[in-house]
């Protein structure tokens, strides 16, 4: 789920697709189907046969799915939500011809959305955000970070819902293929601390999995989890497919977007969507934060 918190406006196309991110969602937490034949689960795959299932997958555009290489067990694990039909399944498989045996599928309950709503709320003309991280560049200029479908289609951003207290405009977006946005602060009376919540954030680095891990967000507060993969392609529908995600067991609901993920000082990510509920759990896709760092040359502080 894609966690945009929408304020109802008719507007385009894009708006009816980000909609549709506060509805129907379900509680996360994947079941791994059994291998089909004791053959599948002792086979071994090439990195060239990975990458080849990789792309079949992708070509395949199945609506609901995330997937990527596990690199202890050689195979390609592919995540599908709810919404994927066996038959979808079955398209996957026939795709991937010969390397099929390279697929791995589990299921998760609920559906992929993306999530829109330092996880202080943030206010566009038709959607609430998260406030991911407060950034500066070598000149000094003031920054925030948050996710870009959040920043897609976004000029002017708020504080509040009545809109009367400008923070500033967007400066940078990308999304689909990455899932991050920069916003200039153009209120020099704002506060712009470098912490999230009550925590210090002093520098950024990339996950590794099974690491410990806290998000927060305007919508459901703090929560924590762990980092269970990397590198994850994840296809939200309507062409909306982003690449290089953060895999976590951390939950997170509509309005959440952009907000941040760390642990402890450290900088990690920022919310992108996933499927679940905060009162029985998901599954939360990151988009890495260092690559947004790198790409508009600001830092934390």
């Amino acid at each position: 789920m894609r966690i945009k918190r929408t304020i109802p406006h008719s507007d385009t196309a894009r708006r009816t697709r980000l909609l549709a991110v506060a509805t129907g969602l379900v509680a996360a937490g994947a079941l791994v189907v059994p291998a089909a034949n004791a053959q599948d689960s002792v086979a071994t795959f090439s990195a060239a046969q990975l990458r080849q299932a990789d792309d079949a997958v992708l070509g395949a555009d199945v609506a609901g799915t995330a997937w990527g290489i596990d690199p202890k067990t050689k195979r390609l694990v592919v995540t599908a939500d709810s919404t994927v039909s066996k038959a979808e399944i079955a398209k996957l498989k026939k795709a991937a011809g010969a390397n099929a045996g390279a697929l791995k599928i589990q299921r998760t309950p609920g559906k992929f959305q993306k999530y829109i709503s330092g996880g202080d709320a943030i206010y566009a003309d038709s959607w609430r955000c998260s406030l991911g991280f407060n950034v500066r560049n070598s000149a000094g200029a003031y920054y925030f970070l948050t996710a870009g479908h959040c920043t897609d289609g976004a000029g002017t951003w708020w504080s509040n819902s009545a809109k009367t207290t400008v923070l500033g405009t967007t400066s940078g977006s990308s999304f689909p293929t990455n899932d991050y946005g920069i916003v200039r602060y153009t209120n020099n009376s704002v506060t712009k601390s470098g912490t999230v919540g009550s925590q210090d954030i002093t520098g950024a680095a990339d996950p590794t999995v099974g690491q410990n891990v806290t998000r927060r967000g305007s919508t459901t507060g703090t929560h924590s989890g762990r980092v269970t993969a990397l590198n994850q392609t994840v296809n939200y529908g309507g062409g909306d497919v982003v690449y290089g995600m953060i895999k976590t067991t951390v939950c997170a609901e509509p309005g959440d977007s952009g907000g941040p993920l760390y642990s402890g000082s450290t900088a990690l990510g920022l919310t992108s969507g996933g499927s679940g509920n905060c009162s029985s759990g998901g599954t939360t896709f990151f988009q890495p934060v260092t690559e947004a760092l790198r790409a508009y040359n600001v830092s934390v502080y």
